[in-house]
């Protein structure tokens, strides 16, 4: 898939067939983007888990947190990653150790790695990158 650009159309269907999502790098502080976008994300009614090992167990926005993806108790739609683009090779391998697999990786604004988008669409698992969902959803779905 060409990342560098994509059609509303992909990125609508998506945020509309979505509906478990883990948020990898989930910050409890309510000044950080991840957090506003969680909670973006639970006011429109995704149930979403937030990943962050050096808060595992506590919550966020009444949430639980995971140390990692695997931890997560039912299947996940989208993962949504608040990580620095480096970390993302690592996160694909994570990914697809997951049964069942997730049908999507998003890559937050900054976030982008072709070399490991490649390896997860390689794997049928299909990727988005430097977008945010809480800016998309309003443009296309209101």
């Amino acid at each position: 898939m060409q990342h560098n650009s994509y059609c509303d159309s992909l990125i609508k269907d998506i945020l509309q067939r979505t509906r478990v999502v883990a948020l990898l790098g989930a910050s409890p502080n309510p000044e950080r983007p991840s957090n506003r976008v969680m909670a973006f994300l639970l006011r429109k009614g995704y149930r979403v888990h937030p990943v962050n090992p050096g808060q595992a167990g506590k919550t966020i926005h009444g949430q639980r947190v995971y140390a990692s993806l695997a931890d997560i108790p039912e299947p996940i739609d989208m993962v949504d990653v608040f990580r620095a683009p480096d970390a993302l090779p690592a996160i694909v391998d994570e990914v697809l150790a997951l049964n069942p697999r997730p049908a999507w990786i998003w890559g937050q604004l900054g976030v982008r790695d072709d070399a490991a988008a490649d390896k997860a669409e390689a794997a049928g698992v299909r990727v988005v990158m430097d977008r945010c969902p809480a800016i998309e959803y309003p443009r296309l779905i209101g």
